[in-house]
């Protein structure tokens, strides 16, 4: 048989060990610890062994990690009329744990809803050649928007990456003959600047032979002989005039 005593002291260390078990919390180095009193708000306590009183105070922790959510891809009409997906990831933390309990149910939910809802709102505002070449732009505009409505509830955006942009098939082909065309331009482009400066190239070497007399012929020997190096069993070129003009002269000039 127990004796009825000590079936007393062992039911009262039990409750004993009971209430300090739940006035007793330990918060890590990145949480934070809400506090209400009887309902009320009363503080936060920050991280190690804390102490609340049992049965009045109730604690809530809340992380104050940064969060990467992403969001799901969303069906957009950009504001010259195509049709995309977009999906994208959002990272953002709690900076005032009492306004993320308080002011929001769930802070995580309305966050998420709030980025998809802002991800159509300006993607639809921006042209599709935007959205390629400006997701700098986009996205430092998409975040101080989000950080600014979510301000109230003590939640810091800190970034807004736009990850995907999905086209259609028919926009995909449509902008790769846009590639195309692109480059035939700057090859005819190139090709043509290549063209003028070698006709300009050719017209000063046309100036500076017609100033010599003997620089079309020592050009006519000079071609003659890379023609000669080619291993042709035939060579029919013509001779110009001038090259026998100064043995006509000085023919005429004989008594």
């Amino acid at each position: 048989m127990i004796p009825v005593g000590l079936v007393g002291w062992v039911v009262a260390l039990a409750l004993v060990v009971s209430i300090i078990a739940s006035a007793v919390r330990v918060l890590l180095e990145y949480e934070r610890g809400v506090v209400f009193r009887l309902g009320r708000f009363s503080g936060v306590k920050g991280p190690g062994l804390r102490f609340i009183i049992p049965v009045v105070d109730k604690l809530v922790k809340i992380s104050l990690r940064t969060v990467a959510m992403d969001v799901p891809p969303q069906d957009v009409i950009t504001k010259d009329n195509v049709s995309v997906k977009v999906n994208a990831v959002l990272y953002f933390r709690v900076v005032q744990p009492e306004k993320a309990l308080i002011e929001v149910e769930n802070y995580l939910y309305a966050t998420g809803q709030l980025a998809q809802t802002s991800l159509r709102s300006v993607l639809g505002q921006s042209e599709l050649d935007d959205l390629l070449t400006q997701r700098d732009r986009i996205n430092q505009h998409l975040q101080e928007i989000l950080d600014r409505q979510t301000d109230p509830w003590g939640v810091k955006v800190s970034n807004v990456e736009i990850k995907h942009v999905d086209l259609p098939a028919e926009m995909q082909r449509a902008m790769a003959k846009q590639a195309e065309a692109e480059r035939e331009r700057r090859s005819k482009v190139i090709h043509a600047e290549g063209e003028f400066q070698a006709s300009q190239k050719l017209s000063e070497a046309a100036r500076i032979i017609s100033s010599e007399e003997g620089a079309l012929q020592l050009r006519f020997l000079q071609t003659l002989t890379e023609v000669s190096a080619e291993r042709n069993s035939t060579i029919i070129f013509p001779i110009p005039l001038d090259l026998i003009r100064p043995f006509m002269k000085k023919r005429e000039g004989e008594p």
